[in-house]
């Protein structure tokens, strides 16, 4: 389900989308220092916060600020979906020619989209901010991200930047070709890259998130990941193929092996460890490439259901809440009165 279109009151240059779960710690310092930074862009702007089902006081929070500042929006989610949908649900929503998307926890400086802005006047399509250095992090966490992008970098078929995440400008005409891609499992920073257009960095230290915890667990990012391969890549299919040869090719020399020392010479062929052994690998390996073939097949499932990305329970713009029932539901409320 896109989110609502709503009625243009001023032309709007730039849209700032924050997407945020349980952030009632961080919340309200991340709108105040967002609030400073657009202050000095000298243009008229919103900031188009996407509350993800969020279980704490997030939600109160976003809209007590919401009364007072008519630059300020809100889309809350029915229930959690997920950081990439409630990217994507402000995208959706975004009225910008320049739409910035930047995480609540603070981690990635806001103080940065002047000089995204910059780049962007410059006559580049996409700014994304690439990590320099990650300070407050664990050294398993900085070694499991490095981990992952660049597995991301080996695994997918296009090139998305090492070290960088979701936090990026995008030109109005690159969101616009972002909101065509309808896939459900979706990998927003590697669709960006997948679109195309001119796209620069911008370096910067990433700092410690200023409160609470943070949202991607391992778990998470093993899923992320599992997205971001199955979505730009079939070279999980191909290894199984390599790897299959590898293994048939293996066993057949081994028979070929056997038979020779059972023929030709009067050496006991040991039996059951080694059998049993080399079944133990050969299922673990069959059930292994099992699993990477269904998870292609699980989202084939998942795209065939045609289910929406995410359900919006309500919006809210200044100070108002707008209407956001499905085109369907208000038929069929029309039909039963």
């Amino acid at each position: 389900m896109t989110a609502t279109s709503l009625k243009k009151e001023e032309e709007i240059m730039y849209s700032v989308i924050v997407p945020m779960y349980n952030e009632e710690e961080v919340i309200a310092l991340c709108y105040e220092r967002l609030c400073e930074v657009m202050k000095n862009v000298d243009a008229p702007y919103e900031l188009i916060f996407v509350n993800d089902g969020s279980q704490d006081r997030t939600k109160s929070i976003v809209e007590t600020l919401c009364t007072a500042d008519h630059h300020l929006r809100i889309i809350n989610f029915s229930r959690n979906f997920g950081h990439q949908p409630a990217i994507t649900a402000g995208m959706e929503a975004a009225r910008g020619e320049a739409i910035v998307v930047i995480d609540a926890d603070l981690q990635d400086p806001p103080e940065l989209i002047l000089e995204m802005i910059a780049k962007w006047k410059q006559g580049y399509d996409v700014v994304y901010a690439k990590r320099r250095e990650r300070k407050g992090e664990s050294f398993f966490k900085k070694a499991t991200a490095a981990l992952f992008y660049r597995t991301l970098h080996f695994m997918t078929d296009i090139s998305i930047p090492l070290d960088t995440g979701d936090f990026r400008l995008l030109d109005r005409k690159v969101c616009a070709a972002l909101t065509l891609c309808k896939e459900r499992n979706r990998f927003v920073r590697g669709l960006v890259s997948w679109v195309g257009f001119k796209q620069t960095a911008v370096e910067y230290e990433r700092h410690e998130r200023h409160a609470g915890q943070t949202k991607y667990s391992l778990k998470k990012m093993i899923r992320l990941s599992l997205d971001a391969i199955t979505s730009f890549s079939n070279k999980p299919l191909i290894l199984a193929i390599y790897l299959g040869f590898l293994l048939a090719s293996t066993g057949f020399l081994a028979l070929f092996y056997l038979m020779y020392l059972k023929l030709f010479t009067t050496q006991v062929i040991a039996g059951w460890t080694s059998i049993m052994s080399l079944n133990i690998i050969f299922f673990g390996v069959t059930l292994f490439m099992l699993g990477v073939i269904g998870q292609y097949i699980a989202r084939i499932f998942d795209e065939v259901r045609e289910r929406p990305l995410y359900i919006i329970e309500s919006q809210r713009e200044r100070g108002r809440y707008l209407d956001t029932q499905p085109d369907a539901l208000v038929a069929k409320n029309e039909d039963n009165t």
